[in-house]
């Protein structure tokens, strides 16, 4: 248990609540990288097909711009989607 513990920055002087709170708090975070690591793949993968037809040693112009907006059109409709999912949990009374 004590490596579990060591793992969440846990020490001995918490409460079983200040525990589960830490707890929560780390596997949130973690959550939080792997959603970004997954909207990256999405990006370059998608992002890269669409503009990048013949893969050179450097982006031309126009692949550059049109992977930026790519990227931001995408993280866009990324957020856009997450805020609705949140509000749907928040306001779903099965969900408490």
């Amino acid at each position: 248990m004590d490596g579990v513990n060591n793992m969440f920055g846990l020490g001995g002087n918490q409460t079983k609540e200040e525990k589960k709170q830490i707890i929560i708090q780390t596997i949130q975070q973690q959550q939080n990288i792997e959603n970004a690591r997954v909207l990256i793949d999405k990006i370059n993968t998608n992002c890269f097909e669409k503009c990048v037809p013949k893969p050179g040693s450097s982006f031309t112009s126009g692949e550059s711009t049109c992977m930026t907006h790519c990227m931001q059109k995408y993280m866009t409709a990324w957020n856009t989607v997450s805020s609705a999912y949140i509000q749907r949990i928040k306001s779903d009374p099965s969900s408490n």
